[in-house]
């Protein structure tokens, strides 16, 4: 292992420019060896703005002629699996963007393939990274046996899912694509772009596998979707309510509301409301204490986090491919449901 981590990047577009790549400049332990994306002039105004060594449009060439020890993939969604499958033939660790892949068994066989190739799956979500949701998992305990769970999520990005221009990143680099965020049949939607995030943190807090996904969804202008109401059916018997919103006023802070309500007790954690609370039936509750800002969310722990395994070092991965897979599970069957409409297996 060399003294500083390799890292690659796949996939330099908005995010990626804006986020990882000065994250990890930032990072001394690593190094960023070599970056790729499609436009010969894109890709050499990334290469020249963040002084990385070596540049490339075509992935697997990156992959060959490079060695790395990490790849961050930020490609669009629908390509995830054939860039994160790549790198991980080739021995490297792989940080992929959120979702995981964009279809269930993609993800299983993404899984799949890091243990049987010694890596790991890092996918950055962010909430994961926050003390808040450690002591969340913990405290889910206290509930018993968990039998029911209600998760909400809203942001403001009615824009983004409507194929428009994205107000947050006026005078970035590059912008959001519509093809990425708002094509139907390239895994646009809220579903895939954000409710992920919620889902993410959900399979974090608690160790369940979805089973079976009932769905409608409500569509944006650009005819992907706006909102999601889906019930799920876990391994085991629980029962779920995931509900999904693209359309709150802009300026107003993310909401994530997850409830999980068991045999003992109930768990809280509210990411608009910085809370996370037990409340069990014996009458011995515990809250976390959290200060204001604590339910911010983290862009720069999961690349420190990704660094510290592609080091080698033994560190904790709140967001791995199992968490990722089981998103993508739920996510699935919800799009399989909303168009069949009936219920869908994982």
């Amino acid at each position: 292992m060399t003294s500083k981590a390799r890292i690659g990047v796949i996939g330099a577009g908005w995010w990626a420019v804006v986020n990882h790549i000065p994250v990890l400049k930032s990072l001394p332990d690593c190094e960023v060896v070599a970056v790729n994306r499609l436009g010969a002039e894109e890709l050499a105004a990334v290469k020249e703005r963040f002084a990385i060594p070596a540049s490339f449009e075509n992935f697997r060439q990156m992959l060959d002629d490079v060695p790395m020890d990490g790849v961050v993939v930020s490609s669009p969604h629908v390509a995830h699996f054939e860039h994160a499958s790549a790198a991980l033939e080739k021995g490297c660790h792989v940080l992929v963007e959120k979702p995981l892949t964009t279809s269930a068994a993609d993800a299983r066989a993404l899984v799949a393939l890091a243990k049987e190739r010694g890596r790991q799956i890092v996918v950055p979500y962010g909430w994961n990274f926050r003390p808040f949701t450690a002591e969340a998992r913990r405290l889910a305990a206290g509930v018993g046996r968990i039998e029911h769970i209600v998760l909400q999520m809203a942001n403001a990005l009615d824009d983004l899912f409507a194929g428009e221009p994205m107000k947050e990143t006026e005078g970035a680099m590059f912008r959001p694509p519509a093809s990425t965020w708002a094509d139907p049949r390239r895994a646009g939607g809220f579903g895939w772009g954000q409710l992920v995030h919620a889902l993410g943190l959900m399979f974090r807090v608690a160790d369940l596998e979805p089973a079976e996904v009932f769905a409608m969804t409500g569509a944006s202008k650009a005819g992907v979707d706006y909102y999601d109401a889906a019930a799920v059916r876990f391994a085991g018997g629980a029962t779920g309510s995931v509900s999904g919103a693209a359309t709150l006023p802009k300026g107003r802070p993310v909401q994530i509301d997850l409830r999980i309500f068991g045999s003992e007790g109930m768990l809280v954690l509210d990411i608009e409301r910085e809370r996370v609370e037990l409340r069990r039936r014996d009458g011995r509750d515990e809250v976390v204490p959290l200060s204001p800002g604590d339910g911010a969310y983290e862009c720069q722990s999961p690349l420190r986090v990704f660094v510290d395994i592609c080091n080698g070092k033994p560190v904790a991965n709140p967001a791995d491919g199992i968490v990722g897979a089981r998103a993508v599970e739920v996510l699935d069957a919800m799009y399989r449901s909303a168009a069949s409409r009936r219920p869908e297996a994982v």
